[in-house]
């Protein structure tokens, strides 16, 4: 690892703020209905996980090396030349305030090599494993910063709800990760319904549909385990209610007819934010 990504200041809270609010509107709004106490360590961890994930995806030169020292720090070894990363420095603060599980770093960081390498799922349950790797590992951090009354549960229950919500960016953001090169359809999905041609819009309606079920099944799972948590309830609702909607999106506007990512608008995000906020609160 260089010399001079060591030299990268760690970053603010100011930083993660707006960078949370920036890249994540939806996590950003679900955000403010969490408790003081934790919402400022939420934005901090949220910044790891999303900055080696922009480094990956924008083939940064030192991104394997960032990754890599994240996954030094997942089995407790110390900085390899020095000072550590950014990243490291701020799991280093957070480890003094809350149980992380190093595991799930550890396991995010194998996600991250996935992209890096460029792996393509061949089946559901090798999509099901990346999303684990990359979202579920989220969910899994957050709950142990929320707490839970049944900790075990709540952990599967998280990653039921992070496997849900990457389902549904690979559905959100199909063409803009085809135009990168990126698929990650399963490979035996594609062939069942005819191929690559199968992702281009108009021709992937059927595709869509049988997608969507599979997220809307997580969903359905990991929704009613969010009341295990002992703190954060309204707003792990209220992500989970806004980031489902993007699927009626898909479907309001007919299954990727045309080019280009469904968004919800904001008001009816905010519409459904608070009604899933009322019901756990």
């Amino acid at each position: 690892m260089s010399a001079s990504s060591h030299a990268l200041a760690a970053p603010t809270l100011g930083e993660a703020r707006a960078t949370t609010r920036r890249v994540a509107r939806t996590f950003a709004l679900a955000c403010r209905m969490l408790p003081g106490a934790v919402r400022d360590d939420v934005y901090m961890l949220y910044l790891v996980f999303r900055t080696l994930d922009d480094l990956v995806d924008e083939r940064r030169d030192d991104a394997a090396a960032r990754v890599a020292a994240v996954e030094a720090w997942a089995r407790g070894e110390p900085p390899a030349h020095g000072a550590p990363t950014p990243e490291v420095a701020i799991l280093d603060r957070m480890a003094a305030r809350h149980p992380l599980p190093r595991w799930a770093f550890a396991d995010f960081c194998a996600g991250m090599r996935a992209d890096v390498a460029g792996e393509a799922p061949a089946d559901e349950a090798e999509v099901d494993r990346y999303c684990y790797r990359v979202a579920g590992t989220v969910g899994v951090v957050m709950s142990r910063v929320l707490g839970a009354r049944d900790q075990a549960r709540a952990d599967a229950a998280a990653v039921t709800l992070g496997q849900a919500m990457q389902r549904t960016n690979i559905l959100r953001d199909i063409d803009e990760d085809a135009a990168g090169g990126r698929v990650y359809v399963a490979e035996g999905t594609l062939r069942r319904f005819g191929g690559p041609a199968a992702l281009a819009p108009g021709a992937r309606d059927a595709l869509l549909r049988d997608q969507i079920a599979r997220a809307d099944a997580l969903y359905r799972l990991a929704i009613p385990e969010i009341a295990q948590l002992r703190r954060g309830r309204r707003a792990i609702a209220s992500a989970a209610a806004m980031y489902r909607e993007i699927l009626r999106q898909i479907e309001r506007e007919g299954y990727g007819a045309r080019a280009g990512r469904a968004v919800v608008p904001r008001g009816r995000r905010l519409v459904l934010a608070a009604r899933a906020g009322a019901l756990l609160r």
